[in-house]
């Protein structure tokens, strides 16, 4: 073989070699994976009970400014080691009795959170909210059916201390434009003292 075949083949074999590498990420880039923020406990606030004061907008998209309030208890168990939870909702108000699961569950390749809910009337999960914490507020977002219509939800997890927390659920029937809140939680740590003496 002469020496310009030898030369065209090892070149064609670098070119090759350089092709088939798998693209390396800068220093930089490497360091923002490497950093990138592991939620698997950032609902580690929420382990415990809580007393709950929650205000239902009565009628949700239609003009509605009718509150209902409850009140009641939210209890709060650790699954997995934190990288679940599920939360118990049993509230009373003038119109009735409340009950509703929440299970939360972390997703560790996405860094995120599915926000799963049932009441004890359904009896099945609903669609999932899925989101993020940032700056100690999580939000999460799904697009379900409300009244025959698709429409945008959004969960709001805000003003979190390590003894009260909220929690709004609002709506969208005009692809996020607007939003109308329906669901206001606001929770209040119960004591171990105070939990004894129930």
């Amino acid at each position: 073989m002469s020496a310009t075949k030898r030369f065209r083949n090892a070149l064609l074999v670098c070119v090759l070699l350089f092709i088939v590498q798998p693209v390396r990420r800068s220093d930089a880039q490497q360091n923002a994976v490497t950093a990138q923020h592991d939620g698997s406990h950032d609902f580690d606030f929420e382990i415990g009970t809580w007393k709950t004061h929650l205000s239902r907008l009565q009628h949700p998209l239609t003009g509605s400014h009718t509150w209902i309030q409850y009140e009641g208890i939210s209890v709060v168990r650790k699954i997995w080691d934190g990288r679940a939870n599920m939360v118990e909702l049993e509230v009373d108000g003038l119109t009735g009795h409340v009950e509703g699961l929440n299970l939360h569950l972390y997703n560790p390749q996405s860094h995120q959170w599915s926000l799963n809910f049932a009441n004890v009337k359904g009896g099945t999960l609903s669609v999932p909210t899925v989101g993020e914490f940032k700056n100690g507020r999580g939000e999460f977002y799904d697009q379900e059916e409300f009244n025959g219509r698709m429409i945008l939800v959004r969960n709001v997890w805000m003003d979190i201390t390590a003894n009260s927390c909220r929690f709004e659920q609002a709506f969208s029937d005009d692809g996020g434009k607007t939003w109308e809140t329906n669901w206001i939680a606001v929770d209040t740590r119960v004591s171990d003292g105070a939990k004894k003496a129930q």
